[in-house]
Parts: structure tokens; sequence; C-alpha cells
């Protein structure tokens, strides 16, 4: 088997279109261009022998430290060997909109936003003398694709079928094997570039010439833009650093054009190593939308939940309101899923799959979620609602409002036959509640009535069937005994306050029968899957809110920083850890699970004012 490196290995870099994961070794072993959900055109994440990488890195042994610029996403990495010390600067150019002068403007055409789909790297000579090898060896369309090659003096041109990547070089590279290779020795002050630059296979000539005096000013303007865009955070309370590149990458998440966001950049990294339980998360999931972009308005970010507000219009009136729960970044309907069975999969972990299955299932919790995402976003930045929109609400609320009876596959998309999960019912609930909040506060007309009955109707069925006395816990599903992780976001959504005996108890029973090692599982029952699922990281951050909403502040902060100490060096956090080992593991970075660590920090932050007073 070739190596394939740890996930805690690889840092994100990404442009509001697209994302790339450089890993410590200078490998940038995926990347899709030019959208997220694009084919991808390197894949050595997946398939170690096969997929394509584009790595530059000192021939000698070396040993490696790295960062991101204060307060940015461009990435740093330096290598010092025997003989010196080169440092490697990794970054897609920011978009040309919405920097500091345009924040929150909204004149801005979907056009103007656009840029070339470029990354640049940067090799510096800080000490001594270093020889590099670069190795360029795209493998277009997830590694099906067969590439042709033109050598340049300017770099090296691949071309597939319908697109291209041009790679601008300092230096001469020849052709081995499929890849593009090159070595040089940098000394003291050296500054080289290199511009790696996707298009159609008519751009790539012109893609191929750059000016080099422009590198040194994207630079410049990129770091511009990301502290720009950092310096809008709120927050000001304990573990800032962690909460800010939280932050980062959410907004990394965001496709910028339409305002839709990733659930991951990745597809396939898997839930258990050598199992079947690999996804593709490159779509945007309604549910897991709505909460990042609250978490983002809670630090002061209050553009990206507009900007998603306006997508959710355009889809809703193309949909007739008959919402999936996933959409491409676009807001066409997600591919169907299919496996890629050329490509050996992440260590081993077949199949490799694109498209999610998921997509036609019923999920009636995302009615509520997206009430909840923009009623929240016009209660906490207060202005006028459209009429149309107002529409749209009120839709959504008579959809939770009928459909709450029904069963469905849950949050966590089980793939058997539908229940009557409590998750489903309690955002029902919370639909119908924000809904008639928001529309008693600003003299709204709507069916209050009808939906203050199925509310109340809805909560006395959860206290009812929800709750199992014989276990002392809300349940998974009603009238069964099985426990599920999403129990822990009834006091989070106000359904019933932290203190409640019922919360508290079923806080403790999750921390006895779905916790190991302080971190939680979101269920033990047969799924229909095979294998076994490892601790889902956003449960533990759950279990933090809980317990410093019942007022045991210092257990919070103990499971909250045993958490964050499965963070990488950079203060990356993958969708799940391996409980026996600490490994990340399962799709990187998650929104999923830094929205969990931004709003467990809030909770934190709060308890300990209430601790203070």
């Amino acid at each position: 088997m070739e190596p394939y490196y740890p996930l805690s290995d690889y840092a994100l870099i990404g442009n509001g279109q697209t994302a790339a994961l450089v890993n410590r070794q200078g490998s940038m072993d995926w990347c899709c261009w030019p959208r997220f959900d694009s084919a991808a055109s390197f894949c050595r994440l997946l398939d170690a022998k096969q997929g394509g990488y584009f790595q530059i890195a000192p021939t000698a042994d070396f040993r490696v430290q790295r960062k991101y610029i204060h307060a940015t996403n461009v990435l740093e990495t330096t290598f010092t060997t025997d003989s010196g010390v080169v440092r490697l600067t990794d970054f897609m150019p920011a978009p040309r909109c919405n920097e500091s002068e345009t924040f929150g403007q909204q004149d801005k055409s979907e056009d103007d936003c656009l840029i070339p789909h470029r990354l640049l790297r940067r090799v510096q000579c800080l000490a001594g003398d270093v020889e590099l090898r670069i190795v360029f060896q795209p493998t277009f369309d997830f590694a099906r694709g067969k590439s042709q090659w033109h050598l340049h003096d300017h770099g090296a041109i691949a071309t597939s079928q319908d697109e291209s990547l041009a790679l601008s070089s300092p230096i001469p590279l020849s052709f081995c094997d499929d890849a593009v290779t090159g070595n040089t020795r940098v000394s003291k002050d050296d500054d080289v570039w290199f511009v790696l630059t996707h298009g159609s296979p008519n751009e790539a000539e012109t893609n191929l010439r750059l000016n080099p005096p422009d590198l040194q000013a994207e630079l410049d303007r990129t770091v511009k833009f990301w502290r720009a865009w950092a310096s809008q955070c709120c927050y000001d309370g304990p573990y800032r650093e962690l909460v800010l590149r939280s932050a980062l990458v959410m907004k990394l998440l965001i496709f910028q054009p339409t305002g839709a966001v990733v659930a991951a950049p990745t597809t396939s990294l898997p839930d258990q190593i050598g199992g079947e339980r690999n996804w593709d998360y490159r779509f945007s999931w309604l549910r897991d939308s709505g909460l990042l972009l609250d978490a983002l308005q809670q630090l002061g970010y209050h553009d990206e939940s507009k900007k998603f507000i306006d997508w959710l219009g355009k889809l809703m009136s193309v949909h007739d309101h008959k919402l999936r729960i996933m959409y491409c970044v676009d807001g066409q309907q997600a591919p169907d899923e299919h496996s890629l069975p050329h490509l050996e999969g992440y260590r081993e972990s077949r199949p490799v799959r694109v498209g999610n299955g998921a997509t036609d299932q019923t999920q009636i919790d995302i009615y509520g979620h997206i009430i909840d995402a923009v009623v929240l976003c016009f209660e906490r930045m207060p202005r006028k609602i459209s009429d149309q929109l107002w529409e749209d609400l009120k839709r959504l609320a008579d959809h939770a409002a009928s459909g709450w009876k029904d069963p469905d596959h849950g949050p966590w998309e089980m793939r058997g036959e539908a229940k009557h999960y409590l998750y489903s019912k309690l955002y029902c609930w919370v639909g119908l509640d924000r809904v008639i909040r928001f529309a008693e506060a600003n003299g709204l007309n709507g069916e209050i009535d009808r939906w203050k009955r199925q509310r109340d109707e809805i909560r006395a069925k959860i206290l009812e069937s929800g709750y199992n006395p014989k276990i002392g816990a809300f349940t998974q599903v009603f009238g069964e005994q099985r426990l599920d992780a999403t129990s822990l976001t009834i006091p989070l959504c106000g359904f019933l306050p932290a203190q409640d005996p019922r919360v508290l108890s079923t806080m403790r029973r999750t921390q006895q029968r779905l916790s190991e090692n302080r971190l939680v599982y979101r269920y033990h029952n047969d799924d229909s899957l095979p294998g076994k699922d490892a601790t889902f990281t956003l449960c533990g951050f759950w279990m933090v809110m809980n317990l410093a909403m019942a007022g045991e502040h210092d257990e919070a902060v103990q499971w909250f920083e045993h958490l964050c100490g499965f963070a990488n060096d950079l203060g990356l956090m993958s969708e799940q850890i391996d409980a026996s080992n600490g490994d990340l593991l399962g799709n990187f970075p998650q929104g999923y699970t830094h929205l969990g660590l931004v709003r467990a920090a809030l909770h934190l932050q709060e308890s300990e004012r209430d601790q203070d007073d």
C-alpha cells in the first residue's frame, strides 16, 4: 500500500469557490476545480498511487513548522534542513468583491466576484541553501481523464477533454512518468513563485504567462481581504484564536457567487478506516447551512446570512417550496450517488463515492432549521422583511405544521425505513415557535392560531412519547429505548430548560452510554450500514453546551479543552474522532464541527459570566 498521511497533516486553503488540502510535506493532495463539487484534479488523498498531486519540498530530510498568516487563510510552511531554511507560502487569491471597502454592499454582481481559478506558491530561502524538488501531476476527473502535456519555456500545461492546468514555473521542467518534475537550489534571500491556473484548454497558453510583480500584489491583497473580514469578529471571550480560526474555516466553505454553504470540501474520507461509511459532503445541506450561518452571525458576520437567504429565496421560487435536504452550490439538485471503483480510497477505505444518495430523503426538520435561521438573521440584525420572504416563511411553517406527524429518515440520514425521529419533531416545533414569535413581534399576518395549536401538540407528543422514564432519557425514536445525541439539542433550542430533570438525566445517560474518552457517539444501534460509526465531534460540543447551561462550568471547560486537543496544529478539526487512538476521521475540515466549537465557546463565555455574578 502506498503511504497515506494522517488527516491532521492537512491544511485548507481556498477562494470562496473551491478549496485545496495541502499536507506538511508541501503536497497539494486534493483540489476540485472550478467548484467544490467539480471532479477532482488532484486526488492523492483518495488514492496514494493513482491520484494526482503538486508538491514543492526539499530533497533532503527536513523538519516542518507551519501556520496561517495571522487572521488569514494564507498558509506558511517552513522547512528546515541541515543546509538551510525555506518557507513555502500557499494561497488562492481572494475574490475581488467584499474587500474592506465593500463589506456590506449588495450591489456587486456574481460576475464581479468571480476570480481566475489560481493557486499561488511562493518559495523564500530564509537561511543557507536548499535543494528543492517540484512534482506536478494532475489527474483530471478523479484520475479517469488522460492528460496531454505541453512543456514551455514558462512552465508546463496539462490538458484533458475540457479543462487545463497551466503551471508557470521559474525553473526548467521535464516530463517523466505522467508527471512534470524539476529540481532547483535556492540560496538565502532567493524568492521564487509558482503559479497554477485552471481554465479551458484554449485559455492555457494565456494563463501560463503572468507578470511577476502582480504576484506580490495578489498576496498583499489576499492578506488584506482576510484580515478585513476577520476584523469584524466581535467575539472577545475565552479561546478566541480557536473561535476565529473556526470562523475563517466556515467562511472558506461558503460558495461566494451564490452564498450556498458546503458541509465539507471533501468526499469519501471514512468514518472507519477500511469501512464503507464514506460520503460526499461537497453539497449544501440546508440544516448545516442554517446552523453555520447563525454561528457566524453570533460572531458579528451578517452579510453571509443575507446572501444565503437570497439564495434560499431563489430555491423556493424554483422548486415551489418543495425543498430537498441538500443542493449543489448553484442550486441544482445534488447528483445521484455512485462509486468510483478504480480508486482505492483513503487508507483503502472503499468505496469512493460521488454524489449523495440521501438527496431524495424526507427530513422534515429542515423546515424548522430554515425558519430558525431566517428569523434569527432578522432578530440579530433588525430590518424589515420583504413580503415575498414572509410568504416563503409562512409556507415553510405550514409544511412543519402539516408534516410533523409523518415519519422520516432523521438528521443522520438513516438509510433504512422511515421512523418518527424525535429530532425531526423537535425542529418542527422550533420552526413554528420561531415563526409565531416573529409574526407577533412584527405584526405580521399568518395562521398564527393554527401554528400555535400544532406547536403545542408537538410539544405534548415529544414529552409523552419522546421521553422514556424507564431509562431516564429522551430517545432517538418515539416509543423506543435507543439513545441519540440529538437529544442534547433539546435545551439548546429552548424546548426545555437545561435544569429540567429530564434534560439533566438525558445528559447523564448520554455520558454513560454514548460517551467514550469524553467523546460522544451519535447513537449505538443498527443503522443498516456495515461497520462501526466513530464519535461525532459536533456531539461532543453539544455536551459542552449542555454542561455549561446546567451550571457545571468547570466540567464543561474540561470537555471543551479535551475536544479541542484533537484539532491539528492549525486549529482544523474533522467530522469524527476515533475514541481509541484519537485519529481524525470523516470529511475534513467539517463545518458542523467548527460551528459546534464556536457555539460551545459562546456558551462557556456566558457560563463564566454567570459564575462571576
